[in-house]
Parts: C-alpha cells; sequence; structure tokens
C-alpha cells in the first residue's frame, strides 16, 4: 500500500491544483470537497493560533486582540527529507519565504488587500504551502474565530457572517473538525463544540482540543473532559500547552517549545497518565493518520466523481467545441465543416426539417394569386380604352374586318400588368431566403465561437441570393415577354368560329319562313354600335384569363428553379472558391473567436488536465504495493 506521506502529498497537490484553477463548487460537489481537509473551530482567543504554530513548529500567524485571522488560511504542510524549511504563497507564486516572520507579514498584508485595514472579514482564502523536515504531510484551514457580540469597526452582522463562514466549511461530509476550546472555560459553552455538536451530531468527524491547561485555576484539572467522561466524541481528546505570552516576548522557538510542552504533560500529577497522548506533536500526527486513513475510505467516490466530471468536460468541451490547429489545412478544413454545418441547418429549413420554408409556399399559394386578381384589366379594356386603343392602332386607315393591330396592343398591354406580380413574387422569395439564411447560422451552433466566420458566411450567402434573384427575375419577366412575343392563334380562330356559327349564320336547311324570321330579328351588332367593342374586350378578357392561369402556374416554377434550387445546390459555391485561395493568416482570422469563449475552453481544458492527472496520480499511489 501507498505510505501515507505521497497519499497525503498528493491530496495537497491536488487541493493546491483545485485552488489555482477555482474549482471550489459550482453545480454539485467539486474535486476540492470531495478531498478531505481538516478545519480549525473556535472561539476568538482560544489559542487556535498556537496549535497551529505548535503543529507546523514555527511561529508565523499575525496576532493580537480581537479578530486576527479574518480570511480562511488553507496551510498545507509538506514533510520534506533534504532538511529544506521554507513556506510559498499561491498568490505569489514563484517567491520563496524562509524567514517565516515575512510570511506573517504577508499574510497580514494580503489579508488587507481584499478586506481592508478593518476588522471586516472574507470568504476568499489565502493559500499557504510549508516545506518542512518537522511537519507531517497534512492539510489545515484556518478559520476566523467565532465570537458573542461585534466590536467597534465591525458590522452588527459579524456574529452571523463568520458563523456562516464556518459552516460552510464544517458542513461538508469530508471536512473533518478540529474543535479548539480553551480548558479556564467550562465544555459546555464552548463555541467550537457547540457548533460541531450541530453539524456532527456523532462525533465521527470531530477532534476536540483543549488548550491552556497550564492556566487553569489551582485545584481544578481537565481530566475528565481528555478523557472523553464530560463530552464524548468517537476520536480522543488532546490536551495542549501553548507558549506563554513571556515565550513569546523572549522569542521562543517552537521546537523548545514541544519540548517543554512534551516535559509539562511528562511530569504533571493530573496528566502523566495521557502524556503519551497529549501534546501538538501528538495530535498532528493523530489528524495526518486519520486524515490518511479517510482518503483512503473516500477514494472509491473521489474517483467516481473525477470520472463524472471528466466525463462532462469533455462533453462541454464537444459543445463548445475544440481548440483549432494552427496549419493551414487544419483551418481550412474547419472552415468547410463550419459551412458544411450551416448549410445542413439551411436545407433542413428549405425541406421542412424546421420552420421557415411553408413560407415561400405560402408566397406562391396565397400571394401571387392575389396580387395577380388586383391587376386593373377592368379599367385597361373598359369600352372607351378599347375604342382609344383600336382607334390608333387602325391609323389613318380604319381596319376591314377585324382589328388585329388593335387585339396585340390591347393583349400586350394587358400582359405587362403581370410583370409586377411577377417580380414581386421574386422579391417575397429572396426575402424568406434571407430571413432563413439569418436563422440558420444562429441556429447552427457550431458557427457560435466563430462570430467573424458566421458574418463571412451570412455575406457570402445574402451575395449569393442576389445574384439568384437577379436571374430569377430575369427569367420570369421573360415569360412575361414570351406570352406577348408570340399569341395563341388558335384561341382567336375558335372564337372566329364560334361567332361564324352564331344565329345569323347561313343554314341550308332553314325553310324559307324561318329564314325570313331571322333576317327580321334585330341584330345587335348592327342596332347597337358599341357591341363589337364590347365583344373584343370580352375576347381579349378571355385570353388573358388563359395567360394569366398559365403563369400562376410558370412563375413559381421558375422561382424555384431559379432561386430555391440554386440556393439549395450553390449558396456557399463562390465562397468556397474564395476561401481556397486565401492565404493561412487570412483563414485565421475568419477563425477569430470570440474572447470569452476562448477562456472558457482554456479553463475547462485545464480543469480536464487536472482531473485527469488526479485520476492518474491516485490510481498510482493509492493502490502501490
Amino acid at each position: 500500500m501507498a505510505t501515507m506521506t505521497s497519499l497525503i502529498g498528493l491530496i495537497n497537490k491536488i487541493q493546491r491544483a483545485c485552488t489555482v484553477l477555482g474549482d471550489h463548487g459550482g453545480e454539485g460537489m467539486s474535486l476540492w470537497e470531495a478531498l478531505p481537509s481538516v478545519a480549525v473551530v473556535g472561539g476568538q482567543s482560544s489559542g487556535k493560533s498556537s496549535v497551529l504554530e505548535s503543529v507546523v513548529g514555527r511561529d508565523f500567524l499575525p496576532r493580537g486582540s480581537g479578530i486576527v485571522t479574518r480570511r480562511p488560511l488553507v496551510l498545507q504542510l509538506h514533510k520534506t527529507e533534504d532538511g529544506q524549511e521554507y513556506a510559498e504563497f499561491l498568490h505569489l507564486p514563484r517567491k520563496r519565504f524562509t524567514d517565516f516572520a515575512a510570511v506573517r507579514k504577508e499574510i497580514a498584508d494580503e489579508t488587507d488587500r481584499i478586506t481592508g485595514k478593518t476588522k471586516q472579514i472574507s470568504n476568499i482564502p489565502i493559500q499557504l504551502s510549508i516545506y518542512s523536515p518537522h511537519v507531517v504531510n497534512l492539510t489545515l484551514i484556518d478559520l476566523p474565530g467565532l465570537t458573542k457580540v461585534a466590536v467597534e469597526g465591525q458590522p452588527d452582522t459579524i456574529v452571523q457572517d463568520i458563523e456562516n463562514m464556518v459552516r460552510s466549511y464544517v458542513e461538508k461530509p469530508n471536512c473533518i473538525i478540529l474543535a479548539i476550546s480553551p480548558a479556564n472555560q467550562d465544555i459546555a459553552t464552548s463555541d467550537a463544540i457547540k457548533i460541531a455538536r450541530e453539524v456532527d451530531p456523532s462525533g465521527e468527524r470531530t477532534f476536540g482540543v483543549v488548550t491552556k491547561l497550564d492556566l487553569m485555576d489551582k485545584g481544578t484539572n481537565a481530566v475528565d473532559v481528555l478523557e472523553g467522561r464530560q463530552y464524548r466524541l468517537q476520536h480522543p481528546w488532546v490536551g495542549i500547552v501553548n507558549r506563554s505570552q513571556a515565550d513569546i516576548n523572549r522569542n521562543v522557538d517552537m521546537i523548545a517549545a514541544r519540548r517543554k510542552e512534551r516535559e509539562y504533560f511528562e511530569t504533571s500529577p493530573e496528566y502523566g497518565h495521557l502524556a503519551h497522548k497529549m501534546g501538538s506533536e501528538y495530535l498532528a500526527k493523530l489528524l495526518s493518520q486519520h486524515l490518511e486513513q479517510v482518503i483512503r475510505q473516500k477514494i472509491p467516490s473521489i474517483i467516481a466523481l473525477i470520472n463524472k466530471t471528466i466525463d462532462e468536460l469533455n462533453a462541454e468541451l464537444d459543445r463548445i467545441g475544440r481548440p483549432i490547429a494552427v496549419d493551414s489545412g487544419a483551418q481550412l478544413y474547419t472552415i468547410l465543416e463550419m459551412c458544411r454545418a450551416f448549410d445542413k441547418v439551411f436545407k433542413e429549413h428549405l425541406d421542412g426539417g424546421r420552420p421557415g420554408g411553408d413560407r415561400i409556399y405560402g408566397v406562391f399559394d396565397n400571394q401571387l394569386p392575389a396580387a395577380l386578381k388586383k391587376l386593373p384589366f377592368d379599367r385597361h379594356l373598359a369600352l372607351k380604352n378599347v375604342q382609344r386603343v383600336v382607334t390608333e392602332a387602325d391609323g389613318y386607315q380604319p381596319h376591314l374586318i377585324a382589328p388585329e393591330q388593335g387585339y396585340r396592343r390591347l393583349i400586350e398591354g394587358s400582359i405587362g400588368y403581370f410583370k409586377g406580380p411577377a417580380e414581386a413574387s421574386v422579391d417575397a422569395v429572396h426575402f424568406v431566403l434571407k430571413e432563413l439564411v439569418r436563422k440558420s447560422i444562429s441556429e447552427t451552433e457550431e458557427l457560435k465561437r466563430f462570430p467573424t466566420l458566421a458574418n463571412d458566411i451570412a455575406t457570402a450567402s445574402n451575395e449569393a441570393l442576389e445574384r439568384f434573384r437577379e436571374e430569377s427575375r430575369k427569367t420570369v419577366i421573360r415569360l412575361v415577354d414570351m406570352e406577348s412575343s408570340y399569341l395563341t392563334v388558335e384561341f382567336f380562330r375558335k372564337i372566329h368560329l364560334e361567332g361564324e356559327r352564331g344565329p345569323n349564320a347561313p343554314n341550308s336547311n332553314r325553310n324559307d319562313k324561318n329564314d325570313r324570321s331571322e333576317r327580321n330579328a334585330p341584330n345587335p351588332a348592327i342596332d347597337n354600335p358599341d357591341y363589337h367593342l364590347r365583344k373584343i374586350g370580352s375576347n381579349v378578357n378571355a385570353y388573358i384569363n388563359m395567360v394569366c392561369d398559365s403563369l400562376k402556374n410558370s412563375i413559381p416554377k421558375a422561382v424555384v428553379y431559379c432561386q430555391v434550387r440554386e440556393a439549395k445546390r450553390s449558396l456557399l459555391n463562390h465562397f468556397y472558391v474564395q476561401v481556397g485561395k486565401k492565404e493561412k493568416e487570412k483563414l485565421g482570422a475568419m477563425l477569430d473567436e470570440d474572447p470569452s469563449l476562448m477562456e472558457k475552453r482554456n479553463q475547462l481544458a485545464k480543469r480536464l488536465e487536472l482531473y485527469k492527472q488526479a485520476r492518474d496520480d491516485i490510481d498510482s499511489v493509492a493502490w502501490k504495493s
């Protein structure tokens, strides 16, 4: 099995990496929260700082009256084998401290940097790593001391604010609670024990520490507490004798203080029988052993969490897109892939897989027929206009039988009205296609990371649609002009033959009497001089209706062929040609991403690498024989 040193040291390394990446939470449990750690909890002036300094063997924490710890201090202890002793802060990654008085000053300065030179608190932790041959591998979190009243310069909410901060750490199921209580106070009133009892009623996660045993009133002792009779925990209570103020003033080093502490317990008549389980050195070893045991128990759940998070990070990276290679071939491939993704969405809109394509059919089924019905044929074929057109077409010599030139001019003038609805249909379909391009770009997930490329594709698509519109406009105008350039002769021949078979046509089977009666019947063409003009207007109107029915079918076909079909087939063909000619720098500019998206991907990639490395390290260390 792995040694305690390597396993706890690995957890320290992972926790440090989590802090660097800000991997402290979010939705669900973070890796930081899943890793066991020890939170130091106690009231103000309970001796928390002295306990930590005894465990470290160095005098490195700020001191003073009132609230001194105003930010959580994540203290990672690393045992060294080469005798080196130094400290490093996460916010000063390339600076190594060998003077621990400078460490104390940096903690105070870094606290003030966030909270100001006030008595405010902040939940932003300070990360400190200490490397020393005098420590065991351990992670301790020093929290602000619990208090009962706000002093001058503190907000009225300070009591609740500190308690909420402490709870945010100790409520986590993987947090080991180091509850510090001074021996010269009743354990029943201990702030640390009170909050530990609430979050850990069974006492499975709580280690009780009694400080200031040497300051108890004469004739009193804390044996009942240390032996678990006054308040029972699952783990043994540990007594600590801190340095006296006189020792601190004389700068007595911590190694000498540890020796003095051992002598106190060994020679004490009250605690002599417990001496082997007392003192800061024993406490450090006890916590380290327990932490190693907890880590082993939690390894399966930690690995499960790591694997789950790796899957989630990979899925998120796939969603926002992986990093793009720098060579021009890979860049061109990426651009073409983005174009194909857009083209797929665009075709789905046209073919009915997504909404929008049905609006094109609406142009042909509603808008075009409605426009055709509104054409002013009644005015154009009114009696006076027919007479004017026919008269002008005859010139100085009136027609003899039928006013053919008048017919032609009336028909050509009527057919010309069809150009308006034809061009309107082209424009309406064009605007639908432009809107579908806009929607398709916004719905193409792959393009969201490349705003410049999305804009280039939109520009190229709209330029192509303009070319298709112009070709479609020319085609529908040709359809209308073709109707004017060659009239359907059979239509008028049929009208002429029907006229000859009218009631006044000669019939050899009729008898003379009937023939005489018919010849005496009134003739509208003779009796009403406007009859032939109305007949001309009626004939032209019938022909125009036939042309209208024809164009109502042919215009949609032309529009679909020239615009919709081409949009599906070759919307980006010209763009592909242009992209293929671009140099590497210009291709890279097209793939210029949103800076916030690039930063998000970088953070995800770093977290993914952290989790993969953590999984490999835990696998290699935890099960090493």
